[in-house]
């Protein structure tokens, strides 16, 4: 199983960061040690001083495929959840001002937790609200509706480059709104209503 993840999908959250709207999606990889199931604790790892959350929608590979196109891509999922990506922001700074890769700024132990998974035909694809609370408050909101690249052309574009298994995740970027973490926060991230992820910093 692979996490594929993809960065600046929202045109709020690019600008937040200074960073250019993409033309092509941005397309990043996280281990599978990166999983952490919802109800488990996130520990901030030694080596950061500025976690940051990300919640995005995660899409749920069910087929493989390889060199899908874009009308098709439907047929490769059938259960959409919910996650978090956190980015170790001063790491991945530093690593970028040197033109290194940034993995490791993303794809540390713990760093993709991951929450329930629904049916897809129980959402309107084109309008799925989630959103991440920090202590209670609404911390970022967004809607798939405001993605740069919807999630078949995702699935689209990344299947060129990669052969897409059962089991595959697929991060598909956060909106605006990305905040530090500190010991004690409690995280929860909802689809619609309905909480589907729980993880507290410690």
């Amino acid at each position: 199983m692979k996490i594929i993840c993809i960065g600046r999908n929202y045109r709020d959250h690019a600008k937040e960061l200074n960073n250019p709207v993409p033309k092509e999606p941005v397309v990043f990889c996280k281990p599978d040690s990166a999983i952490l199931q919802s109800g488990k604790p996130f520990f901030i790892p030694e080596f950061t001083s500025d976690v940051h959350h990300e919640v995005e929608l995660v899409v749920r590979i069910n087929k493989v495929g390889k060199h899908i196109d874009e009308e098709f891509a439907h047929k490769y999922y059938d259960e959409i959840g919910i996650g978090i990506d956190f980015t170790a922001r001063d790491i991945q700074k530093e690593c970028k001002e040197k033109g290194l890769p940034w993995e490791k700024a993303k794809g540390f132990d713990g760093s993709a937790p991951l929450g329930k998974f629904v049916k897809k035909e129980t959402l309107d694809l084109n309008d799925i609200q989630f959103r991440l609370e920090k202590n209670g408050e609404v911390v970022q909101q967004g809607t798939s509706k405001d993605m740069i690249f919807s999630i078949d052309s995702i699935i689209s574009h990344v299947s060129k480059y990669f052969t897409l298994k059962i089991g595959d995740l697929i991060y598909t970027g956060t909106p605006k709104g990305v905040g530090k973490v500190e010991i004690g926060d409690t995280l929860e991230a909802y689809l619609g209503d309905e909480k589907m992820l729980t993880t507290r910093v410690k």
